[in-house]
């Protein structure tokens, strides 16, 4: 990994959380293109919209350098996850390999969000709304842009599980937990939670007055 991507601080544990957030966002943005059979190009700019869209929003906010600007990285990986989903057979893409995908992400993207939070001085109740924009924006830009309705007005556990994930990370950081440990167990958390509520169709209640 290039430098200037990830803080060192956060440790190699969380700047894992980071990539698999980028890639896995990255594949669902070329899953929308593929399910609206559009081009290569279209495909990897859904990808790249998809898998940076968060991130560069939290770190516009946090006052951190934004993160794939500074590194190939990641542009590399959200045009490697275009290509795979622009190879694989159709038959591969159907059925719920979106909702999945996008689950690990969102739980991964949370953890890390709310740890680069926190690492660049951002209080803990904001830390875990970074990591809450950074898990879910990249999705709704995605959505909105293909028409689909928005995560944000579906009444499905998504937004909770990110924020289980990001709540998580900040208290045990705060509660002295390295990052390295606090990052993939909260990641788990919260995609165990988001796994549950695609299996078995959980969902908050909506308002009824």
């Amino acid at each position: 990994m290039e430098p200037g991507t990830v803080p060192a601080a956060l440790g190699p544990a969380l700047a894992l959380l980071d990539l698999a957030g980028i890639f896995l966002f990255a594949l669902t943005g070329a899953l929308v293109a593929a399910a609206k059979r559009q081009t290569l190009v279209t495909f990897i700019f859904f990808a790249v919209i998809t898998g940076v869209g968060g991130g560069t929003v939290r770190d516009l906010l946090i006052g951190a350098p934004v993160f794939w600007i500074s590194a190939n990285t990641v542009l590399v990986i959200c045009v490697a996850a275009a290509l795979i989903v622009w190879l694989l057979p159709q038959r591969l893409l159907q059925g719920q390999a979106l909702l999945w995908l996008d689950a690990v992400g969102l739980a991964a993207y949370a953890s890390f969000g709310a740890a680069k939070g926190l690492a660049y001085g951002v209080a803990p109740l904001p830390a875990i709304g970074m990591g809450v924009l950074t898990a879910c924006l990249g999705g709704i830009i995605r959505d909105v842009l293909v028409g689909e309705p928005s995560i944000l007005m579906r009444p499905e556990l998504y937004v909770t599980a990110a924020a289980l994930s990001a709540a998580l990370t900040v208290a045990l950081m705060m509660a002295g937990v390295p990052g390295s440990v606090a990052g993939p167990v909260a990641a788990l958390a919260g995609f165990t939670l988001r796994a549950a509520a695609i299996a078995r169709g959980w969902s908050l209640p909506g308002y009824d007055r």
